[in-house]
């Protein structure tokens, strides 16, 4: 079988490295890779590949007999590459354009969560600069501010005062994030530490696998401002068997975000982002 690798990250360096190593590239199996880079040209061949030219995408996948496409990116499944190449007759591993809202709308994610009784912070969604500014001093700080969409892991704002959280505000709606920012989540600060919990699934099956924490402040000792993650260890230590157990249960299993979602199943890789609260149930 031929597969396809779409992504450049680390991320797909690890995939890369693990799906070289999979019976299913037997019998003269090719692994390619859109576009890779020099780690992951280790192990596949590195082609040139639009990705939201759907159409093309497909073409490749009928050009090169692929029997297999693992689309790394959150972009390319926001965009609906997973339903196109699907429709086209080409298994895919990653969620359909409505299962990828979860990553890709912080806001639908948060109401989802409400909808499913879910376990997460308060939250407000905001549309314009003053009504974000108006939902801040609400809250009051310190206070998280969200752009909506994506933004590479920088899109989030830990404000610990006022004047940092409307700056935050004021950044969003002055088009920093462009469309991802069309729209903002103000969410109640919790104290504690954060982990995250995986799994995969095809839609009704969901196989948990392991958790990590990451380092998302660019400066030393938890400073500067958030980004995509500087570094990450597994297992997370603060994941207690009790709390896995929780991850494993009220957070995945059904009405979980993974089949909670619209649309077909959300087949692919599901995460579960958890903070254990200074007070009360983790969230």
């Amino acid at each position: 079988m031929n597969i396809l690798l779409l992504g450049s990250g680390g991320r797909e360096h690890a995939l890369a490295w693990k799906l070289a190593q999979s019976a299913l590239l037997g019998n003269g199996g090719k692994l390619y890779a859109a576009p890779g880079n020099p780690g992951i040209a280790h192990y596949a061949e590195l082609v040139t590949l639009d990705v939201a030219d759907h159409k093309a995408t497909v073409a490749f996948c009928e050009a090169h007999r692929i029997g297999l496409v693992v689309i790394g990116p959150e972009g390319p499944l926001v965009d609906g590459l997973a339903d196109s190449l699907r429709a086209a007759g080409f298994p895919v591993f990653g969620p359909s354009r409505a299962a990828a809202q979860l990553e890709g709308s912080k806001g639908f994610t948060k109401d989802l969560c409400a909808r499913a009784n879910i376990p997460t912070g308060g939250y407000e969604r905001v549309t314009s600069e003053a009504a974000g500014l108006a939902a801040v001093r609400r809250f009051g700080a310190p206070v998280v501010i969200k752009a909506d969409g994506l933004a590479a892991g920088k899109g989030v704002t830990v404000a610990m005062d006022m004047a940092t959280a409307e700056g935050a505000i004021r950044e969003i709606f002055a088009g920093r994030f462009g469309s991802a920012g069309a729209e903002a989540v103000v969410e109640e600060f919790l104290e504690g530490e954060e982990a995250s919990f995986f799994a995969i699934t095809d839609g009704s099956t969901i196989v948990p696998f392991g958790s990590a924490q990451d380092h998302k402040r660019v400066g030393e000792g938890d400073t500067g401002p958030n980004t995509g993650g500087m570094g990450a260890y597994s297992p997370a230590p603060v994941l207690t068997p009790e709390l896995e157990a929780e991850a494993r249960g009220r957070r995945l299993a059904p009405p979980g975000p993974a089949r909670a979602a619209p649309g077909p199943p959300a087949g692919g890789g599901v995460w579960v982002g958890g903070r254990r609260a200074a007070a009360g149930a983790p969230r």
